[in-house]
């Protein structure tokens, strides 16, 4: 991924999400799917007609950051429609998901919204698009969310947030209507962290999450909006946990946050495993700013030893 979105002066506009590249001839956006093209805005993929991404049957209950507070939990023999996109917005020094990276518009078989609803089954209660991320194929996501909407399954997004406020507001009533929740990747508050961290500023992922948050009173429960925040030892501590969780409290001190255990990946693959007492203070601090349902997921990581980790 480039160091910085391009900004050739003169070039040609994309405003899917908040980098909004502007591209100079034969140049590629951010997220590496739009091209500028003899004067055009060409899509290599995230366009209802070729999606990159590959798909599973997840089965239910799964290791969903809000599989605590899903009905989801409770419908043993379902499953999740997990829908892992190949591209992403951020480029993150600890991602998780790495293996992204190594999928190609050109190398790559494209799947259409069509074909990948027609994948749905009887058992199939909700899906969940992730990856990388949906905010920069999210034409695609949205396409075949309405699709598995009409056929009765659940609209689940996780995402850091990065897309232009419209698609958010689309991808948000297809979650209100059939059930379904948005889960952000909150990674810091402050920003220069979060630049460091991800390459990317967190204006916009802060605005998003206040602006799906704003419609929790639409529908209480199931909770609409969910936060996560990766506890990587060294960088996002208890204060900057309590600094994130003091900025959901006072959208809603009810909605869910879960916190993650860090395992040594991609660029941060020396650091260790969290351990259980960042996790401990994390916990503390977020009661602390005023949130009510906080949890820790993946609690197996902790104090793992790192090459156990990274053998998981």
């Amino acid at each position: 991924m480039p160091t910085q979105a391009p900004r050739t002066p003169g070039g040609i506009r994309c405003g899917l999400c908040a980098w909004e590249c502007t591209l100079g001839e034969g140049e590629r956006g951010y997220c590496g799917l739009r091209l500028a093209r003899n004067g055009r805005l060409v899509h290599l993929a995230g366009t209802p007609e070729k999606g990159l991404l590959h798909w599973y049957r997840d089965p239910l209950p799964t290791n969903c950051v809000a599989d605590w507070v899903c009905e989801g939990h409770y419908r043993r023999g379902d499953h999740n429609l997990a829908v892992f996109y190949g591209s992403c917005t951020f480029n993150c020094l600890f991602c998780q998901n790495w293996h992204y990276r190594e999928l190609s518009p050109q190398e790559s078989r494209l799947i259409s919204a069509q074909e990948l609803a027609e994948v749905a089954n009887p058992r199939t209660f909700c899906v969940c698009f992730f990856g990388g991320d949906p905010s920069s194929q999210m034409p695609h996501a949205l396409a075949a969310g309405r699709l598995l909407a009409r056929k009765g399954v659940r609209i689940c997004w996780e995402t850091n947030g990065m897309m232009h406020p419209k698609l958010l507001d689309q991808a948000v009533q297809l979650s209100l209507e059939t059930g379904g929740c948005i889960k952000f990747d909150l990674k810091a508050f402050d920003e220069n962290l979060h630049i460091a961290l991800t390459s990317a500023s967190n204006r916009r992922t802060l605005e998003n999450f206040r602006r799906a948050a704003a419609r929790i009173p639409e529908r209480p429960q199931p909770p609409l909006v969910v936060a996560s925040t990766l506890l990587i030892p060294g960088y996002v501590d208890a204060e900057e946990v309590y600094r994130i969780a003091q900025f959901i409290a006072a959208i809603d001190p009810s909605i869910p946050y879960t916190l993650l255990a860090f395992a040594p990946h991609f660029m941060m693959a020396d650091l260790p495993c969290t351990p259980s007492s960042q996790a401990r203070e994390a916990v503390e601090a977020a009661r602390a700013a005023g949130l009510v349902r906080i949890r820790v997921g993946n609690v197996f990581l902790l104090d793992m030893p790192p090459l156990l980790a990274l053998s998981t």
